[in-house]
């Protein structure tokens, strides 16, 4: 699945290339991509034709576009899209060929590119939804906000954190609680940290937490400088381009290679039926203990 990086630079490309144009025709050629959408395709397209995308939103790994009638007038709703395993919102000329994998095609009052959703593994999808003025979608709405969002209060998770009793990588990963951190991410910024993400939360000191939320932020704003991770070559953005951040990367499917801070050959262990990676050295397992007291 797409890491919030890819996301974002999706999100960004959208808000380039479509966000103030007029829905002229919308086809939607796999019943499949809109089935998040549950009254149908027909209403799908009736809800998207003749109004306006006005901007392009993300929060954690969910786009939206709020939309408005053609004359600016507020119609309450928002295109939300997820891009699931394989999901590519891309940006085309009219006169570009269709794509294998084509679920979904937008053409414009303007005449210019198209937007077209392509999903090989049909796991992604669309959707309209009610939203009102800036209001997110329902749909998103239990999403927590990511560390790189102006609005995130880290005193706030930092409370929140410590007061749960799991390890720190299911917590990371967690979009109630932070949004956007995927499996790669968590790794990257754990390293970072010195943190093991078997680590229990209760046990953090606040220290360790803000080491952690630098981390985090790090590794996104580094991903986002590259394009995106994209390990898997579907990952692309709006004009069909992969990011290189998976170059760069410490730990994450570094298995047995040294550890670039220490020199470690890096681990790779069994996590929820995914894979985490670490070093030995730097990220120790925590020791078992009986001892709740927490540190300053």
């Amino acid at each position: 699945m797409p890491e919030l990086p890819e996301v974002e630079v999706v999100r960004r490309g959208l808000e380039q290339w479509v966000a103030g144009r007029t829905v002229a025709t919308v086809e939607v050629h796999h019943p499949r991509a809109v089935r998040r959408h549950l009254e149908g395709a027909e209403h799908f397209v009736a809800a998207l034709t003749g109004r306006t995308f006005t901007d392009a939103r993300r929060r954690g790994k969910y786009l939206w576009l709020p939309i408005v009638e053609a004359d600016g007038s507020a119609s309450g709703g928002a295109m939300v899209a997820h891009l699931g395993m394989s999901g590519q919102l891309l940006v085309e000329k009219p006169s570009a060929p269709d794509e294998t994998h084509l679920r979904a095609r937008f053409t414009f009052t303007d005449g210019g590119r198209e937007l077209r959703f392509v999903d090989q593994r049909t796991f992604g999808g669309l959707a309209v939804e009610e939203s009102v003025g800036e209001e997110i979608p329902a749909r998103l709405a239990h999403i927590a906000i990511d560390p790189l969002d102006p609005s995130f209060d880290e005193a706030a998770f930092t409370a929140a954190l410590r007061r749960r009793h799991t390890e720190v990588k299911r917590a990371l990963l967690d979009q109630t609680l932070i949004g956007g951190v995927g499996n790669i991410d968590a790794d990257e910024a754990l390293w970072r940290a010195r943190l093991h993400g078997t680590r229990p939360t209760d046990k953090l000191t606040r220290g360790q937490v803000a080491d952690l939320l630098d981390g985090v932020r790090d590794v996104l704003g580094e991903a986002l400088a590259q394009g995106g991770t994209s390990f898997d070559s579907l990952y692309v953005d709006v004009n069909g381009q992969s990011g290189y951040f998976s170059r760069f990367l410490a730990v994450y499917g570094q298995a047995d290679r040294p550890c670039p801070r220490c020199g470690t050959a890096i681990r790779r262990e069994s996590f929820m039926n995914r894979s985490s990676y670490s070093c030995p050295q730097c990220q120790p397992r925590p020791r078992i203990s009986t001892n709740r007291t927490r540190r300053p």
